[in-house]
């Protein structure tokens, strides 16, 4: 199961990718951050360094990304090293306004806390670049895509909290899941958004419409 979902998680991380690039279009000269990398799957295992920092894997200009964290990250700046990394709070980056032209988050907003922190990301994420790339599980899934149990996630938050417990999946805590229409609340009503949502994720393009009225 486990192995199924892992090649699954692959192919949506690589379908992602693709879109992302067929959205932003990006230049060599764009200045990209990514809010929220791993410093987790850098063994052996061929393809999964791809999977969980697939991004940067895949990206064609790394020495113009920054990668952004609340952890150290030494096992990801030895597998990028031209890529800069910073140690911060995704509701609170330590950059100036539009220092990057893209902001780039995969399957962590989710992970940032309740609406409130969630909002703050994504205001933080519109803050720093003028164009959002953010990707999250979606809620409406039949299958959790954390802890792989189906249907649990669905049921009201204490219910589901007691049977994910009962199930000792610890990786359910602190996730907050979302739909199609929760995701797009957290933006500003004067970004101009784009929503590519399949079953298993919710994608969606935000720009500030004076930076798209200048493309």
């Amino acid at each position: 199961m486990r192995e199924l979902a892992a090649r699954a998680s692959l192919w949506n991380r690589r379908r992602k990718f693709e879109l992302f690039m067929e959205t932003v279009r990006p230049r060599p000269e764009t200045r990209v951050v990514d809010v929220g990398v791993g410093d987790t799957g850098f063994g052996t295992e061929p393809g999964v360094a791809v999977t969980h920092n697939f991004f940067e894997a895949l990206y064609p200009w790394p020495e113009r990304i920054t990668a952004v964290s609340d952890v150290p990250l030494p096992k990801f700046a030895r597998a990028f090293p031209s890529i800069r990394c910073v140690i911060a709070s995704g509701t609170k980056l330590p950059f100036e306004d539009d220092e990057f032209d893209v902001a780039f988050s995969n399957a962590v907003i989710e992970h940032v806390g309740g609406r409130d922190e969630q909002r703050r990301f994504v205001e933080e994420l519109c803050r720093v670049a003028p164009r959002v790339f953010l990707s999250t599980p979606n809620r409406w899934f039949p299958v959790e895509t954390h802890t792989l149990v189906p249907f649990v996630h669905w049921l009201p938050r204490r219910a589901a909290d007691r049977a994910m417990r009962a199930l000792r999946r610890d990786n359910w805590d602190r996730v907050e899941l979302l739909g199609k229409g929760e995701v797009l609340d957290l933006f500003p009503q004067e970004a101009s958004t784009r929503v590519v949502e399949s079953r298993i994720t919710i994608s969606v393009m935000a720009e500030r419409l004076e930076a798209a009225a200048g493309v």
